[in-house]
């Protein structure tokens, strides 16, 4: 499951736990150092989500550091955190090294903060833990319909042996129609890899008024009125995009907008699988 359904919304599950995880451990760091007053408290839980956001921005940064040619091309993309783009490890460290800092300084917080980041560390490891253990979804065989040729075939049959990246979106979702022109720019620019562009719950009509208008040459659109692929996926956000490689193995996914520098990173990453 990659995503939290709603009500009629879905939230990226990823970024949920990682909050809740924070919560926890800001919530139990006051607890603990309440015995030495009110204000200390407040000082614990503080800390705990001012480092929260010191983390945020250290894994941020060593991701860009890190991948800088990608970002070099597009600078403003530094600034999208939608784009998924974290060095998980950097972010801990600097979080660590945030609560020893402060602990050292003040004794009432030792406890308190330790308690804290041991609890939040644990339940975001087990998340983790959680999200990566069950199967990888593979490309169902659901039957989809090309928008060209009318034909229905099995979305499994599509791949062909080759790199695959399936979009799954609607003409009425904006962050669909914000990353389009990248990925149909993406699409000419990579023979090597099959782009799907799965409309979930749509008409032909709908789609292709919406190609027209917005005079986008995409190949492979393929229409699923049922709207079946996303939960089959594990998704019910849109946009979603997954990449499979060759042998039909998923290597990665996104819910939400990719910048420019977060897809190429992405389908650098997929052909470098093959």
């Amino acid at each position: 499951m990659q995503t939290l359904p709603l009500g009629p919304l879905a939230l990226p599950l990823t970024p949920v736990l990682l909050g809740c995880a924070v919560a926890l451990a800001a919530w139990l760091a006051a607890r603990t150092a309440r015995s030495h007053g009110q204000a200390v408290a407040e000082s614990a839980d503080g800390l705990v989500w001012s480092g929260a956001l010191l983390a945020l921005l250290a894994a941020r940064l060593t991701h860009v550091a890190l991948h800088s040619a990608a970002y070099r091309a597009s600078p403003l993309d530094l600034l999208d955190l939608r784009d998924g783009g974290w060095h998980a490890p950097a972010g801990a460290l600097s979080l660590v090294a945030w609560l020893a800092w402060h602990g050292w300084r003040q004794a009432a917080l030792r406890r308190a903060l330790a308690t804290g980041a041991v609890a939040g560390f644990a339940l975001w490891l087990g998340a983790a833990q959680w999200l990566s253990s069950g199967p990888s979804p593979a490309l169902p065989a659901l039957a989809v319909t090309a928008l060209d040729t009318r034909q229905s075939q099995p979305l499994s049959a599509l791949a062909a042996g080759r790199p695959v990246v399936v979009n799954l979106w609607a003409t009425w979702c904006g962050p669909c129609r914000q990353e389009m022109p990248l990925l149909a720019d993406a699409q000419q620019r990579t023979p090597g890899v099959r782009f799907l562009f799965v409309n979930q719950g749509e008409t032909s009509q709908a789609v292709n008024a919406y190609l027209t208008e917005h005079r986008l040459a995409l190949r492979d659109v393929q229409l699923d009125p049922t709207a079946a692929v996303g939960p089959a996926l594990g998704s019910r956000a849109l946009p979603t995009t997954l990449f499979y490689e060759a042998r039909g193995r998923l290597v990665d996914q996104h819910v939400g907008v990719l910048s420019r520098a977060s897809l190429q990173l992405r389908l650098q990453a997929l052909m470098n699988n093959d």
